[in-house]
């Protein structure tokens, strides 16, 4: 099935978004991590990061047990534990697509999924933010790669665990994972998303991400998105 994806650095001194895609025996495994911060760590943590979460991801054939292997691996870090380490850190979103099996997907931030079915889009993921939290700033995420915070403990926190999961219906026939500077300017706009959608997957993309710059406020942050066709509809 096609892919792509597409991203524009915006405003920031550094484009620390990253996608990433490993396939292992048919099964394929779409990453997209959102950078926090502005810096060539955060950049080449990123980086690295989505290659691994894809990799652990094709490799167990699952969203949840991908993500969750990365995100323990790095929370065991001995320099994570300290209270004045300041760490990369990223949100993150990842979807596999396992043959004949319905699509997954995992998160912990507020990287987006969606796909489209015949009856729209739908999105699959629910932002691990203060928005989501207290109906305060969506600037302040809850859950992230790097974090060292269990599901119990962030439970106990905000009400959601560490990390989440969910299954994509099964007449989904095209991915669309998003970072906030590509989704947020388009949503804050009233933008129909599907619009940006509605052709080829690289073209799509680069259409996306080209819209979100276009309608950011004042700031215009990185804006990154990985389209992936499910179906034959879009071969």
């Amino acid at each position: 099935m096609a892919h792509a994806s597409a991203q524009l650095i915006g405003d920031r001194s550094h484009q620390c978004d990253a996608t990433a895609t490993h396939t292992h025996n048919g099964t394929r495994a779409y990453v997209l991590c959102d950078g926090i911060g502005s810096s060539d760590e955060v950049q080449a943590w990123t980086r690295t990061a989505a290659r691994r979460i894809a990799r652990a991801a094709a490799r167990s054939g699952g969203a949840e047990a991908g993500l969750r292997a990365e995100y323990d691996r790095y929370a065991a870090e001995v320099e994570r534990k300290s209270p004045f380490a300041e760490l990369p850190n990223a949100c993150t979103a990842v979807a596999v697509d396992v043959p004949g099996e319905p699509l997954t997907i995992a998160w912990c931030g507020d990287v987006r999924a969606y796909t489209l079915t015949p009856d729209g889009i739908q999105r699959l993921t629910a932002d691990h933010n203060m928005r989501r939290v207290f109906n305060r700033s969506r600037n302040v995420v809850t859950s992230y790669l790097g974090a060292t915070e269990s599901d119990d403990e962030r439970r106990q926190q905000y009400n959601h665990p560490a990390i989440e999961s969910a299954t994509a219906p099964a007449d989904s026939y095209r991915l669309l994972l998003a970072s906030d500077g590509a989704y947020e300017p388009l949503e804050d706009s009233c933008r129909d998303l599907t619009q940006f959608l509605d052709t080829s997957a690289k073209r799509s993309a680069d259409t996306f991400v080209t819209a979100a710059i276009e309608h950011a406020s004042s700031y215009a942050d990185n804006a990154t998105v990985l389209v992936a066709d499910l179906a034959p509809e879009f071969r």
